[in-house]
């Protein structure tokens, strides 16, 4: 094996032949999709690839926040590029976090190759805390805790603890633009991962965000040229695919909220109460509601709006007639 080095000059393309596995954090958004497009682009056999979903509402009966399809079009979307998905997880999910008083952090729980059922790392800590709030629409992850403990964490926690990636080389791929935020622009587009550890344990982890500089009409341009269905919350006029319920919501997204998952947006509803704060501090969910409109594509396209809030995806990942979604370069509130 090649000596490993221990700097790596940041903000350099791979060289992308020279891991053993690639781990693409997929989303199942336009974005986490095309990075894996330019990754076999790019040479990859796909027997190395590996797709990694985090399930933000767990698995545990939670439907707070995200889309119900997600999971399937995920899953869905693997088996027709003849690549493996594993899903991983906070145990219940971003709401058994936000409702956390004097508990430990649940455990994660991740699916792997090796092992037929899921593993679990941590919950038994025996560091107790509160939170009882929702997570602030903030740039900084320590009070912006769903994408931290819902995913970021959930991520390195999985591969710090399967030997697997010890003593081997490992390229994680996730799909942050700069386009997206002030804040995303400063990311690198490829340094060390946070889980390198190739000094003491050989585990070279390295970190590539292939689409940085992609423009989102580049994006776009890539599922059409490879004429991919994209989730259905783009056709239903979201512009970004984040939970369906999420922070950053606007108006109009908390609009179609209320029309469309009334049962999970009003119990968000009860917890501002129950808080006695409202998630972004200044408005509640009711008025930022009041304020939008329902996006015009839930009354075109009923049936979609049935998949959408479903658990199963029925449509095609592969469509002949490829059409741009309504929410493509529209609303994209939840990057920060």
């Amino acid at each position: 094996m090649m000596q490993l080095s221990l700097e790596i000059e940041t903000d350099q393309q791979p060289d992308i032949q020279e891991y053993d596995r690639y781990l693409v954090a997929f989303s199942g958004g336009k974005d986490s999709i095309a990075s894996l497009l330019a990754l076999l682009d790019a040479g990859v056999e796909r027997s190395k690839i590996e797709l990694h979903h985090h399930l933000v509402d767990g698995r545990e009966g939670s439907d707070l926040f995200d889309w119900p399809v997600t999971e399937d079009y995920c899953r869905k979307f693997a088996q027709a590029m003849g690549i493996p998905i594993y899903f991983s997880w906070l145990e219940g999910g971003l709401e058994r976090e936000m409702l956390r008083a004097n508990q430990a952090k649940a455990a994660t729980i991740y699916e792997t190759p090796d092992t037929p059922e899921p593993q679990r790392i941590g919950g038994n800590s025996g560091k107790l805390g509160t939170r009882r709030k929702f997570p602030a629409m903030v740039a900084d992850l320590r009070t912006r805790w769903c994408s931290s403990y819902g995913k970021i964490d959930v991520f390195a926690g999985l591969i710090r603890a399967q030997p697997r990636f010890q003593h081997s080389r490992t390229l994680v791929i996730t799909g942050e633009r700069a386009q997206e935020s002030a804040s995303r622009a400063k990311y690198q587009v490829f340094e060390p991962h946070r889980t390198d550890s190739r000094g003491r344990l050989g585990r070279q982890i390295d970190h590539w965000r292939p689409v940085h500089r992609w423009s989102e009409k580049q994006v776009w341009g890539k599922l059409q040229e490879a004429k991919i269905n994209p989730h259905p919350a783009y056709k239903l006029g979201f512009g970004r695919l984040s939970c369906a319920r999420c922070i950053f919501s606007s108006p109009n997204q908390w609009a179609t909220n209320m029309e469309i998952a009334p049962k999970p947006t009003g119990r968000m509803v009860e917890y501002e109460q129950e808080f006695g704060h409202t998630i972004d501090g200044k408005q509640s969910i009711g008025e930022k509601a009041g304020k939008g409109e329902v996006y015009r594509a839930i009354a075109q396209y009923p049936k979609l709006v049935e998949i959408a809030i479903g658990r199963e995806y029925s449509e095609p990942i592969f469509v002949e007639k490829w059409e741009m979604p309504s929410g493509a370069f529209g609303e994209g509130n939840g990057s920060i």
